[in-house]
């Protein structure tokens, strides 16, 4: 490792950016345990060697200040690979066991802080102060230093291993997702494969829906259990899990099922949070039902997509209860800060009183005011498909904060604006997945690799090889292409060739 000094990469430099410091550290004998996770199994890292490079910059007039971070393993083990690495949340960046896991895989691998760390919560630079957005770190975190740790990262490689990447790659879920999707859209020449699953893009509309239970409850007053919900959720799965011709606890077809849940209310459950039994109402009926639903505004026009039937309630739809039995809603972190810091630009502001005439507006400044700047939502691809670009995404169909439709919304206009979009774009919905993994249905741990075939060996993906992560049995299938869905033919319901797409 003794090429890993700071002089090696001091002579980098980029249009618009002026670099603050360059710092290396060599680690070595890393061990990561890590988990399935930003579209890849768990495995268990050890003995890994790598060069760590920062880089330390600003845009000269905005006052701000960026870290790249490079992982670099040893010259024997790089594959000619690069791997732009995505974040989650609210965060810009990956973390270290994220860098480590791709690291072993043979990658070159960078990501971003987008200026500012991980601990530094999103409240601590979305204002400028009441009723002022800082501007510059929403943009940073949105696009502009995705762009710079792609550019940055793969000089970085270069200058340690004496030669360019033969491959450029992207991976990354939810936030990471979406970036995944704006290097696509923006900045087209930066990858030549780009894996973007569960993508929080239509950033705008995307957000907002994650709140819509919290708005019905408000407005109609009924504010369930998180029990009652979830027993709800179980009498949905109940009753829908053959329509794929097996009962094995996964809906495969939400879309196709007509579950009315009041016809389960009065039905006794068991809650495990109270241990007693007690009965569903009217309550839950209504609040799952809307949040099936999705987003409506006052005049009754629907504005965005709903959570698939399946998917748990309780991020969205959670409620908060006091031992007298009443019961608030409980807004998601996400749906809570996009309101406070960036709609109203209020931190103080009551978010009891987003009811639907309240929510509807706030709908609409939330795209009216974003979409420009991080909606994501940009249906014409054709410079990625100049550029010889190749995007896989999936969504899991239980996924209980991003309802998975606005993937199928996307891939939709995609597919209209250019019948060809398969050349260059392919999508895959996973049964009974939730957010990024999790859940009992098949999580596809192995898409980097149908990515890499395809970018590297012209192999395009019609099925796409996945497992379930949970239970004593690992189940296997292969999820179709969308808008194809699994079915199950006969034989072993663990086995993938048990199922076909139609």
């Amino acid at each position: 490792m003794a090429l890993c000094t700071a002089s090696q990469f001091q002579n980098l430099t980029l249009f618009g950016v002026s670099a603050l410091s360059f710092s290396t550290s060599s680690h070595l004998n890393l061990s990561f345990n890590v988990a399935a996770e930003q579209n890849h199994y768990a495995k268990n890292v050890t003995g890994l060697d790598v060069c760590e490079v920062i880089i330390t910059y600003t845009h000269p007039g905005y006052n701000d200040e960026v870290n790249t971070i490079v992982w670099l393993p040893k010259a024997e083990n790089w594959l000619g690979r690069f791997l732009g690495a995505g974040g989650g949340g609210w965060v810009t960046g990956a973390e270290n066991s994220t860098l480590a896991w791709a690291a072993s895989e043979g990658f070159a691998v960078a990501t971003t802080d987008g200026g500012h760390l991980a601990e530094s919560p999103v409240q601590d630079w979305a204002l400028l102060s009441p009723g002022n957005i800082n501007w510059i770190p929403l943009q940073n975190f949105a696009s502009t230093t995705l762009d710079e740790a792609a550019t940055l990262g793969k000089a970085v490689a270069e200058a340690y291993y004496g030669m360019k990447p033969l491959y450029s790659y992207w991976n990354g879920c939810s936030t990471g997702g979406r970036q995944g999707h704006m290097m696509a859209q923006r900045y087209p020449d930066q990858y030549d494969g780009i894996l973007a699953s569960a993508s929080a893009m239509q950033w705008g509309q995307m957000l907002m829906q994650e709140g819509w239970p919290q708005a019905i409850m408000n407005d109609l007053k009924l504010y369930p259990t998180n029990c009652e919900l979830e027993a709800v959720r179980l009498a949905a799965i109940e009753a829908c899990d053959g329509l794929d011709g097996v009962e094995d606890g996964i809906i495969t077809l939400p879309g196709q099922c007509n579950f009315d849940p009041s016809t389960k209310v009065g039905q006794s459950y068991y809650c495990s949070l109270t241990k007693a039994n007690t009965t569903i109402t009217e309550a839950a009926a209504t609040i799952a039902k809307w949040t099936w639903k999705g987003a409506t505004s006052s005049r009754n026009e629907s504005l965005w997509y709903g959570l698939d039937v399946g998917a748990s309630f309780l991020a969205d739809a959670a409620t908060t209860c006091s031992a007298n039995g009443t019961c608030t809603g409980a807004p998601l972190g996400f749906f809570d800060i996009w309101v406070r810091y960036f709609l109203t630009m209020d931190p103080e502001f009551d978010m009891s009183t987003v009811n639907v005439s309240v929510f509807s507006k706030l709908f609409h400044q939330s795209v009216n005011r974003y979409d420009s700047i991080i909606g994501t939502s940009d249906i014409d691809l054709t410079y990625f498909k100049e550029a010889g670009g190749k995007l896989i995404t999936w969504h899991g169909l239980a996924d209980s904060l991003i309802a998975p439709n606005t993937t199928v919304d996307y891939a939709q206009q995609v597919y209209e604006r250019d019948p060809g979009a398969g050349e260059y774009y392919r999508f895959f919905e996973a049964p009974g997945v939730d957010h990024c993994g999790g859940g009992s249905g098949w999580f596809p741990g192995s898409g980097l690799q149908s990515l890499i075939d395809w970018v590297e060996k012209g192999v395009a993906p019609t099925r796409l090889g996945a497992q379930t992560q949970t239970g004593a049995v690992k189940r296997s299938a292969d999820l179709c292409l969308w808008p194809k869905s699994l079915h199950f033919v006969s034989g072993d319901i663990n086995a993938a060739d048990s199922f076909e797409c139609r």
